[in-house]
């Protein structure tokens, strides 16, 4: 099995002098990185950034990345844009081809599959929408997030379906369904 690094940074605490949520984050986030990363079978150690942010932060992103004036509850960044979800083999090929790979971070060797932005306030009231615990909504949504770093999108109804099926998959195999605490 592939090692992943999952580095997470806290700008909420910065910001407002408290943690986020209740539950250790950090521990669930990199549970739900590496579950993903096992599901897709991704074949290399690889890493993955997590910002942890508040409503203002996500809406800036969204706006200077996206060009889309609003907020969100996460943001996906991916490093690799596969021609197909999931399909390692555009890094392989590379790597035959160049005898390295701009995919690898050239300090620790770990394939960079991107960078993932929560929004908390979106978590904790998401949470609430939707019936459930923020550690199962913070779950879902670093799943999802995981899903469009491998190249998922749900742009259409099949797309959706499938990313859906995924992230169920994803969270159901560490315990984490709706009714989570």
């Amino acid at each position: 099995m592939a090692k992943v690094q999952v580095s997470i940074e806290n700008e909420y605490k910065d910001t407002f002098n408290e943690e986020p949520f209740s539950f250790e984050m950090k521990e669930l986030i990199e549970k739900v990185v590496e579950a993903a990363c096992d599901f897709e079978k991704c074949p290399y150690d690889s890493e993955v950034n997590v910002l942890i942010t508040d409503e203002e932060a996500v809406h800036e992103l969204n706006m200077q990345y996206r060009q889309i004036d609003s907020t969100t509850d996460v943001l996906s960044f991916p490093a690799i844009y596969f021609d197909s979800p999931a399909d390692f083999s555009i890094i392989a090929d590379e790597e035959e081809e160049m005898g390295n790979s701009e995919y690898f971070d050239p300090d620790t060797g770990c394939l960079m599959l991107g960078d993932i932005v929560i929004n908390v306030m979106r978590v904790r009231s998401q949470a609430k929408e939707y019936g459930h615990s923020e550690k199962r909504e913070l779950g879902f949504l670093i799943a999802h997030s995981m899903l469009h770093l491998f190249g998922y999108d749900h742009i259409d109804e099949e797309e959706r379906a499938e990313m859906e099926k995924r992230q169920d998959a994803i969270l159901n195999n560490i315990g984490l369904t709706r009714d989570a605490e």
